[in-house]
């Protein structure tokens, strides 16, 4: 995750987080659309990426998704993963954004972003911790508190998830748990 980049600023951004929003293509995949010739669509998901967000959810921070497309492999995704909060075909992301952080009763201090492109910012510019992946556009890398090591759908997620659990400090249970050490 990069430790020695990690700011005690940022890590206090990140410890009030209590919902994590994230973007698919671009973040939760590397942004590629795929399509068979019947017109159907593919996506590819890094499994890691998906650990992480239950870890987060596990931890009692809320995950939604918020996405201009729509599509079925999307929803069945996040089905498995047990994400609750999921807005498709949302071309304007804010509606969305204060829908949710409303219906959970959030300030805009305990919501974090994830986006890679230009219709990400107005939500990034909304939130309290603004989050770019590693290949996001130039002006959504300036505008984010934070950059993950990671690209989109190659670990950037599991990069967030992280960071709020470290923040929450939770992480090095977590990681004694898995060694047979807690």
């Amino acid at each position: 995750m990069g430790d020695e980049k990690i700011s005690g600023e940022l890590l206090a951004r990140a410890a009030a987080v209590r919902l994590v929003i994230f973007d698919v293509d671009g973040v939760l995949t590397d942004g590629g659309l795929h399509f068979d010739q019947e017109g159907r669509e593919h996506k590819v998901f890094n499994s890691r990426d998906g650990h992480g967000m239950k870890m987060l959810m596990e931890s009692g921070v809320e995950i939604g998704i918020i996405t201009g497309r729509t599509s079925v492999a999307v929803s069945r995704r996040m089905e498995g993963l047990g994400v609750r909060h999921l807005y498709q075909g949302q071309q304007d992301k804010v509606p969305a954004y204060e829908e949710l952080s409303a219906r959970l009763g959030l300030k805009p201090e305990q919501v974090a972003y994830v986006g890679d492109d230009v219709v990400d910012l107005p939500i990034m510019c909304r939130i309290g911790l603004p989050v770019a992946v590693a290949d996001a556009h130039e002006l959504v890398r300036e505008t984010a508190a934070w950059t993950t090591p990671n690209p989109g759908g190659r670990g950037a997620a599991r990069d967030v998830c992280e960071l709020i659990l470290k923040a929450g400090g939770v992480l090095d249970d977590l990681w004694a748990r898995y060694l047979g050490k807690a």
